[in-house]
């Protein structure tokens, strides 16, 4: 016994004091790492922003440039890098881009021409995860809120509309009821959006069938005594 205590009080007291000093810095670094992760992140994501911008860019300048009578979007991402159509060397892009987030330099293509692959309409990231950012973009990048994976952010040349998943395809506006390019199939028909004006747009209802003769004014009913005014006589002239 020293100094009047138990033996071993005290180091079991400083051995539990240890246990959860351990656990603390262990949390504090596991929250640390989890800050640090979504930083980067969203650093890639805003990255990959950067780099669609650059793509749509390219997609711009390539459909400015082509003569008339020829398709405005290039056969693959290749032609960007180097434009065929002219003499000399002519660059859109100055190289294929890494993809931030899945770290290879491949990308997902919206073919003008499904079936044999050709036309670049727009440039999407392969990566299926969920992005952190789903509002607050600039205004290049209509319609990319509150998508589902960072897949769905599709690059279209400047300019071009991108609303509700349709773009202008091959120069012509997709017109309404059409299928949209991004429309999954599996979806079924969007619902109706409601009208503006429900009063003026309202279907009038079917008028209800009446009985035969019912449209027919009522006669007028005779006064008892007085002869019905067909069977009136004219009177003699005097």
């Amino acid at each position: 016994m020293r100094n009047g205590k138990a033996p071993g009080r005290e180091d079991g007291f400083t051995y539990l004091g240890l246990i959860i000093f351990v656990t603390v810095i262990g949390l504090v670094g596991a929250a640390t790492l989890k800050v640090d992760a979504l930083l980067r992140r969203a650093a890639a994501e805003e990255e990959l922003l950067d780099i669609g911008a650059a793509f749509g860019e390219a997609l711009r300048t390539y459909a400015e440039a082509t003569p008339k009578g020829q398709p405005p979007q290039p056969p693959s991402l290749q032609e960007l890098l180097k434009d065929p159509r002219f003499p000399g060397v002519r660059r859109h892009l100055r190289k294929i881009f890494v993809d931030p987030l899945t770290g290879k330099a491949e990308w997902g293509v919206v073919w003008a021409n499904p079936g044999d692959r050709r036309g670049v309409l727009a440039v999407y990231s392969l990566s299926k995860a969920t992005p952190l950012k789903v509002a607050n973009f600039d205004k290049r990048f209509s319609g990319f809120e509150n998508k589902k994976y960072v897949s769905d952010w599709k690059f279209v040349a400047t300019g071009q509309a991108l609303m509700q998943g349709e773009i202008l395809a091959q120069g012509k506006p997709q017109m309404p009821g059409q299928p949209s390019l991004f429309q999954d199939p599996s979806a079924g028909t969007p619902p109706q959006q409601p009208s503006l004006f429900p009063e003026r747009d309202a279907t009038p209802p079917a008028p209800a069938e009446q009985a035969p003769g019912a449209d027919a004014p009522p006669e007028k009913e005779e006064k008892e005594g007085e002869p019905a005014a067909q069977n009136r006589e004219a009177a003699p002239a005097t």
